[in-house]
């Protein structure tokens, strides 16, 4: 077991459960992980595990990132990027610079799908900001909505974990996949259920016709058995049972 599932395990069993048996059944999934499980996915449905009040050590949420950016600070930015037009792009999608956006395309417009080291595409980093104008922008200029990262993700995954209901809304309306999975066999509804306060967006896949709600993770995880865990909408699932 790794140090991360061990953290994991001590974690839910200081954590009050419905049962014994409920906190037996979660502690013996954990302790089934095959072999070549995604730490990083596990986080994410099982974040809430995870004891809170200690500072994060994610890239991109310290405290310097909670300060408001001013106009003066983008415009730097995007000088000092003016001459590597990949970089100025993904800036300018994960920052909602829609006016920044449409002039790099204009001149580089083979840099639609460009990525970063992580395979991370504009429209990603739009999807998961909830930057609707540059996702449309992008869909509009020729952006592979089906575009992965290293770890499997699509930008509906992006939007779905970030709770951007019309975000995702709008990917589905051109032909997202909404049974889509990860590296980690992480599905959209996955990564919804997975978070807190997700009514809109988790609606918004289960009354999609086209939903499996039924598929699993690497540890063998419907995504109603998150929600069961994670959330006080795990009843939303019911109206699936009108199609599956």
């Amino acid at each position: 077991m790794t140090s991360l599932q061990e953290d994991i395990v001590t974690s839910s069993q200081g954590k009050a459960t419905e049962s014994p048996e409920d906190d037996l059944e979660a502690q013996e999934k954990l302790d089934h992980f095959p072999d070549d499980f995604n730490q990083l996915e596990l986080l994410e449905t099982h974040r809430h595990l995870i004891p809170t009040g200690t500072q994060s050590q994610w890239p991109g949420e310290s405290d310097d990132d909670d300060e408001e950016k001013t106009e003066e600070w983008y415009q730097t930015k995007e000088t000092q990027l003016q001459h590597n037009p990949k970089d100025l792009l993904l800036f300018a999608a994960e920052n909602n610079r829609l006016g920044t956006v449409q002039k790099v395309l204009a001149t580089h417009p083979d840099l639609v799908n460009v990525t970063d080291e992580d395979l991370y595409t504009p429209m990603h980093r739009a999807s998961y900001n909830g930057h609707l104008d540059v996702v449309q922008e992008l869909i509009a200029k020729g952006a592979n909505i089906h575009a992965v990262t290293l770890d499997g993700w699509t930008p509906l995954h992006s939007a779905c974990k970030w709770n951007n209901t019309a975000i995702a809304s709008f990917l589905l309306q051109h032909g997202a996949d909404i049974n889509a999975q990860t590296k980690g066999c992480l599905t959209p509804l996955h990564l919804a259920a997975a978070n807190r306060d997700s009514r809109q967006i988790m609606e918004l896949l289960l009354m999609n016709r086209y939903l499996n709600p039924h598929l699993t993770n690497n540890v063998g995880e419907t995504a109603q058995e998150i929600a069961r865990r994670t959330d006080v909408f795990h009843y939303l699932f019911e109206m699936t049972e009108y199609w599956t």
